[in-house]
């Protein structure tokens, strides 16, 4: 993960899992595995240069001979790029409209867009309306901050199937609701 996605999950708030997004519970640190760590001896692949597991990062950073022998091993897996895949939309992360700040979840958002721009009245493109299949990119929400609490209070993955077709869906609800009788 990239530091602003990390710091966006351990938001001191609720800290999230970065691939489930559970909260995390505060831990300790493992005192035995940093112990391992700082007496097990290793070798630089680069240069065979023995060193402790601790070291490692910082001279793999600076041996050129390290960053060589990385690139030959990226060089031989590197495959061509499928030409037929799909363009899917990036509905996970989103920028903040007002100060094109990045990598907010969709409640780190809001959160953040109360926080520093609540009296921000400048009309803007909501990011997570305008990653959906029925968004308007060029729509510009008069309100946006109303529009922030009233629309996104939950996660749209946790009810739409974005590969669903719209007939579908309605016929999906309209048998459900019939159920529920």
């Amino acid at each position: 993960f990239c530091t602003p996605c990390l710091q966006e999950c351990l938001k001191p708030k609720k800290p999230v899992c970065g691939v489930c997004r559970s909260t995390l519970s505060p831990g300790s640190r493992a005192l035995d595995l940093e112990r391992q760590i700082e007496t097990t001896e290793t070798t630089c692949n680069g240069c065979n240069k023995k060193m402790y597991l601790s070291k490692m990062r910082s001279h793999a950073a600076s041996c050129s001979k390290y960053q060589n022998y990385i690139m030959e091993g990226v060089k031989a897996v590197t495959k061509e790029p499928l030409h037929n895949t799909r363009n899917f939309p990036n509905r996970f992360t989103f920028p903040c409209p007002y100060c094109s700040e990045k990598n907010f979840d969709q409640e780190g958002l809001v959160e953040h867009c109360k926080t520093l721009h609540s009296m921000d009245a400048k009309q803007v493109v909501c990011p997570i309306c305008a990653s959906m299949p029925w968004g308007d990119p060029n729509y510009r929400s008069a309100n946006f901050m109303e529009h922030l609490q009233r629309r996104h209070r939950f996660s749209y993955d946790t009810f739409v199937d974005y590969d669903a077709d719209e007939d579908d869906m309605m016929a999906q609800v309209l048998i459900r609701s019939l159920r529920d009788k």
